[in-house]
């Protein structure tokens, strides 16, 4: 049975045909198009010769950039790590493309943010699976929002394949599970949520690859014990590569990621091939007292990390930046990191919404800076140029190609 896609937002329209019902997709490699939003983002930026060369490129043919990374595919408009999210990320240019990787009850590896981010994702909650949930539905009260956890490790992949992807959202004043399903950003819509499709990690790659991108899957964290049934997490760590190669993907084509450390120095030591271009997640932040300027509060060696092996390091956005006398420069994180000859990719632009209020969380090191959306540019400029970043997520990939096509990144 096959489907033709309906158009992606902003984006050009060619004829996609897709498998579906449980088949590897099947499609061809779009046509690019940067639709509306880099534009509209350039006219924001106050004149200055980033404008002045921005505007010079508008009229340019887009191609597709490794500078360029759908994170999740494309979800400011669509449901994360569906089979749409992915073609719009591609028709906008993005030369790879994530599938976050975790795995179901019978230890098949999904595409899903997090092992527990069903009762968000998905219509679990309004589903016959709700009883799987380890966390019932509950709620709101008073005193209390509403709460709800469901997991892809109490689901077989069959069971998985029934649920329904939605916007990640939860309205926490629900009182019913069905009004639980809301919760949308003002700034994010529901319109292309109608028939979107789950994957799993092997379908991603076939998806992938049929649309012209490279790879990189990032391993998450399990929320249940391991080993799980028996199954251990070198098994796990090994299975999404063993994917890779059953799939005849070269692995210079593949950036595998994880925030464990663990992971990536057990690909560099059993797939060094892989390993080579294995991304060490950065969680430094979340340790009380790391300060992404105070190298004395470092959690991380960097020249230690590159003599185990360690290539690529990804923080998020605002570890590598600073803002000095009015102007953003590169935090001593970035300069330690750089000196240890690391290659830096970053994460994530497009995830704040509007940026009138300082740009929250992704935007924290440079919020007295930031009091529009042209801060996306400014910010992009600075980890290009200032930084040098290899590569950018984004919740938006246009952005990031239009700007890496205009810097002949």
């Amino acid at each position: 049975m096959r489907h033709t896609l309906a158009c992606a937002a902003l984006l050009l329209c060619p004829t996609v045909a897709l498998a579906v019902g449980g088949d590897q997709p099947h499609v061809g490699e779009p046509a690019l198009s940067y639709g509306d939003r880099p534009a509209y983002l350039v006219d924001k930026l106050p004149e200055g010769a980033l404008k002045t060369k921005l505007q010079s490129c508008e009229g340019q043919a887009p191609k597709r950039s490794l500078f360029s990374i759908g994170h999740r595919g494309a979800p400011l408009l669509y449901p994360e790590h569906t089979v749409e999210s992915n073609i719009a990320a591609a028709r906008m240019g993005a030369g790879i493309l994530e599938c976050d990787v975790t795995f179901t009850k019978d230890h098949e590896l999904v595409c899903r943010h997090a092992q527990n981010d069903l009762h968000t994702t998905t219509n679990i909650l309004t589903s016959d699976l709700s009883e799987t949930c380890t966390v019932p539905f509950s709620p709101a009260s008073d005193s209390t929002p509403a709460t709800a956890e469901c997991r892809t490790s109490e689901l077989t992949l069959q069971q998985f394949r029934t649920l329904k992807p939605k916007m990640d959202s939860a309205d926490k004043t629900a009182t019913t599970a069905e009004d639980y399903q809301g919760g949308v950003a003002p700034w994010r819509t529901t319109l292309y949520t109608d028939g979107a499709r789950s994957m799993t990690h092997a379908e991603s790659i076939a998806l992938f690859r049929d649309l012209g991108a490279k790879f990189t899957p990032e391993l998450k964290s399990p929320v249940v014990e391991m080993p799980h049934d028996g199954f251990t997490q070198a098994d796990y760590a090994q299975k999404m590569i063993d994917e890779y190669k059953v799939a005849g993907v070269p692995a210079e084509d593949v950036w595998a990621q994880s925030f464990n450390l663990e992971d990536v120095l057990y690909w560099i030591e059993n797939e060094p091939e892989f390993g080579k271009q294995a991304v060490f997640l950065d969680a430094s932040y979340r340790v009380k007292g790391f300060d992404h300027t105070d190298p004395a509060t470092f959690l991380h060696d960097f020249a230690a990390l590159k003599a185990k092996g360690v290539n690529y390091i990804a923080p998020p956005l605002w570890m590598l930046l600073s803002v000095e006398g009015g102007k953003m420069v590169p935090s001593a994180w970035a300069k330690a990191a750089k000196e240890a000859d690391l290659k830096i990719i970053t994460w994530t632009l497009e995830r704040s919404g509007p940026l009138a209020n300082g740009g929250g969380w992704y935007f924290q090191s440079v919020k007295d800076l930031t009091n529009n959306d042209a801060m996306y540019l400014q910010v992009l400029d600075a980890l290009a140029q200032d930084v040098g970043v290899d590569g950018v997520f984004s919740d938006w990939p246009a952005t990031v190609t239009y700007y890496a096509n205009c810097m002949g990144l």
